[in-house]
């Protein structure tokens, strides 16, 4: 881990954990099966080949197939990277307490 990636992971509000889930959006164009790179209880990255401009609201279906349910929000593109690996982060816009519950359940048995 660079000296720049541990400073990220000191500052952030919400621990990322890298996940083998996927999700879909609704942002300018429909795109299904996406895979997360990674999850927390603020956002989630994700690799696309369609990256959208930051800013833009995003409708996201989350899939937990360990959990056997999904969670479906809105998110707001705060950062795109449209040099390979192609990705983009999310910060969710909309999330109730039985929605971060649901989430919250699942990275707790992510990250064991």
């Amino acid at each position: 881990m660079t000296d720049a990636q541990e400073d990220d992971r000191r500052t952030r509000e919400f621990p990322r954990y890298e996940v083998s889930a996927y999700v879909d959006y609704t942002g300018s164009e429909v795109l299904l099966y996406h895979r997360i790179q990674n999850i927390s209880l603020g956002g989630i990255c994700i690799s696309s080949p369609s990256i959208e401009e930051v800013g833009t609201m995003v409708d996201l279906v989350i899939n937990f197939p360990e959990l056997g349910t999904s969670l479906a929000t809105r998110g707001e593109v705060v950062w795109a990277n449209r040099q390979p690996p192609m990705d983009m982060g999310i910060r969710y816009a909309e999330m109730d307490d039985t929605k971060r519950e649901t989430l919250r359940q699942y990275i707790t048995r992510v990250k064991k």
